[in-house]
């Protein structure tokens, strides 16, 4: 364990893109100060939201209700992920969902939104090949993925006879 002083653990914050995590007294300081709120908070505050809370049972209810639901589209979302789609975008809409209850799940999706900013802003400072290179690697893997998937699937009846995949 370290002590608050120790390099150590000055190093690991100072390598870590995020800021260090903030006690829950912070955070609604900070947030009562710029007059925003979380999702969780945001939600929380809705009337509907509050009718809900007041009864213990259906509260409970609710949370299992979104967490299953919530898991159930991220779960969907990585299973998609390799795949042509919104795969991404389906994972990032499960831990929408789910960081409308759970904390854990709202850091989690300012964390990933922190990455793909700094992954968009890292690209758009690459040269144009650069880029061009990222986005033929990008598609070629999708389209790799697409044949084995056809191929160990098989090619749906759907698709005409002159589509060069396999039969």
């Amino acid at each position: 364990m370290t002590a608050p002083g120790d390099p150590l653990r000055e190093t690991a914050a100072a390598r870590a893109d995020t800021p260090p995590r903030e006690s829950e007294a912070e955070h609604r300081a900070r947030y009562e100060a710029e007059g925003s709120h979380s999702l969780r908070e945001r939600v929380a505050e809705a009337h509907w939201r509050r009718r809900v809370a007041g009864r213990r049972t259906l509260d409970t209810a609710y949370r299992i209700g979104v967490g299953l639901i919530g898991a159930l589209v991220v779960a969907f979302g990585v299973v998609t992920i390799p795949l042509p789609g919104p795969g991404w975008l389906t994972v990032i809409a499960g831990l929408f969902l789910l960081g409308t209850e759970f904390a854990w799940a709202e850091r989690l999706l300012g964390y990933t939104r922190r990455r793909v900013e700094g992954w968009t802003e890292w690209l758009g400072r690459q040269p144009v090949v650069v880029r061009v290179a990222v986005g033929l690697l990008t598609a070629a893997f999708v389209y790799g993925v697409l044949v084995v998937t056809l191929h160990v699937f098989g090619t749906p009846d759907w698709v005409p006879g002159w589509v060069p995949l396999w039969r």
